[in-house]
């Protein structure tokens, strides 16, 4: 794997963005067959760093012509598999594409670059009083082409919404090379087929942004943290549920099990009460007058509903500290043993006690430790799965627990995936969510867009290889 690997294809590649721009010793290579994603390798056969987005047409053209495959990636931190390489792929790394071409204060929109980090972005915009809500957990690191091509969500979801609720227009590299534009700045807009709602969340498989225009909304003047403490999950849950139900929509309205809580006090000493078995992280923002009057409504709420403790931070590093009890869960409980696997299992609000149920089934039935943590009030949940890759027969209760989540999900109305994507690993449970018309649908769209399959293979709705094996052992219905 290097030079011995089409030759041909090297020549071109080198010709296009210059010999000191691809990469092909295996060192190189191996690092580029991981993103986030837990058991999951394959290192491509070259690695392209562009430096420009005047290189994606030819470069495209050159796959088409010559037959290999290209893999879009951005920071690698996704958790689905979709930058892991699959077959004989080159992967073009787009995070040299990283400015923020233009902040509009009097249209509150944002044009960047793919590469640009999502933090970035949140500083840039707050320093003029400005704000874009989406936040991943990875925010420190990941890109924003990688949050649109993932529609990602975040903390902030329940009351501001997801990635696919900020673009206004996407620049975008087809798989022929051709470039096309879709949306504008204007707040109406009924022009055509919405095109670019299709490549949000297309996860690499469509095209390549090369601009993103994002909206923008002022900044809430005020806010409110505060963390609620409750003996069970159940009972933080049905919590959750009442909140929603008395018309509060918090910012942020975050869970966490006494195992997360657990090992995050063990980790960052944050001063957690580990005497209850749950906690509710909740933030109700806007102005001074509103936030006052919601906190007192969640306050009042959780004590109807349980809650055993509850304070409030008194200033703005005190909310930082509580907020980050959340912000490091999963990087806690990776310590706890040698393998984690986080999941993103989604149900409708008012569903997540019953989903909270089935995951402690799923941890009794297979004798397995699952610290799960999440998005409560949009009923993302993150269940952990904290095991050890080298025990063959843990991985298999694994694999068979997962299978009994997105079952339980879909069975409450829920989704496979809320905000990690399908990718790879959640590609053989998506006939589970949908029925072969709407699959072949999907199909479709990919052979019209990419008749050739040389734009990330092997994704979503394909069957790939890794390693010359399946990547997951097909999942009966």
């Amino acid at each position: 794997m290097s030079e011995s690997w089409r030759p041909d294809v090297l020549r071109e590649l080198r010709r296009i963005v210059g010999a000191e721009r691809v990469l092909t010793s295996p060192e190189d290579l191996y690092v580029f067959g991981y993103d986030g994603t837990p058991l999951l390798h394959h290192a491509p056969r070259a690695v392209v760093d562009i430096t420009s987005a005047e290189q994606l047409p030819p470069l495209l053209q050159a796959a088409n012509q010559l037959g290999f495959a290209v893999i879009p990636r951005g920071s690698g931190s996704g958790l689905s598999g979709g930058s892991v390489p699959v077959d004989d792929a080159v992967v073009v790394v787009l995070s040299r594409l990283n400015r923020i071409l233009e902040i509009d204060e009097p249209n509150l929109t944002a044009l960047v670059e793919p590469g640009v980090i999502t933090q970035t972005l949140h500083e840039a915009v707050e320093a003029r009083g400005l704000f874009y809500p989406p936040d991943p957990g990875s925010g420190k690191i990941c890109s924003l082409g990688g949050n649109v091509a993932e529609n990602s969500g975040g903390l902030r979801g329940l009351k501001y919404g997801v990635t696919k609720d900020y673009v206004l227009g996407l620049e975008v590299v087809l798989p022929s090379g051709e470039v096309t534009w879709s949306g504008n700045k204007c707040v109406k807009d009924a022009a055509g087929y919405d095109l670019k709602h299709l490549f949000v969340g297309s996860e690499g498989t469509l095209g390549i942004f090369t601009k993103i225009l994002l909206k923008l909304i002022p900044r809430p003047p005020a806010k409110q943290t505060m963390v609620a403490y409750f003996d069970t999950m159940r009972h933080a849950a049905e919590a959750v549920s009442a909140i929603i139900a008395a018309r509060v929509i918090p910012a942020t309205l975050e869970f966490l099990d006494q195992t997360t809580m657990q090992c995050v006090e063990a980790y960052a000493q944050l001063g957690l009460n580990l005497s209850y078995g749950a906690l509710l992280l909740i933030e109700v923002d806007g102005h001074a007058a509103v936030v006052a009057d919601e906190a007192a409504r969640v306050m009042e709420v959780c004590r109807a509903h349980q809650a055993r403790e509850i304070s409030q931070a008194a200033d703005a590093a005190e909310a930082a500290r509580m907020a980050a009890a959340r912000r490091v869960a999963f990087t806690a409980l990776a310590r706890l043993r040698p393998t984690t696997i986080l999941e993103d299992a989604t149900v409708p609000r008012s569903a997540v006690p019953a989903m909270i149920d089935v995951i402690e089934e799923c941890s009794r039935k297979y004798q397995l430790q699952i610290g799960t943590f999440g998005h409560a009030g949009d009923g993302n949940l993150h269940p952990t799965f904290l095991v050890d890759e080298r025990d063959a027969s843990e991985l298999e209760r694994v694999e068979q627990a997962f299978g009994d989540i997105f079952r339980g999900a879909l069975a409450l109305g829920g989704t496979i995936t809320g905000e990690h994507g399908t990718g790879t690993v959640k590609m053989p449970f998506l006939k589970l969510q949908y029925n072969e018309p709407t699959i072949q649908t999907m199909r479709q769209l990919k052979e019209v867009l990419d008749p050739n399959r040389i734009l990330n293979p092997g994704k979503v709705i394909e069957p790939g290889t890794r390693l010359q094996e399946p990547l997951l052992r097909d999942v009966a219905d």
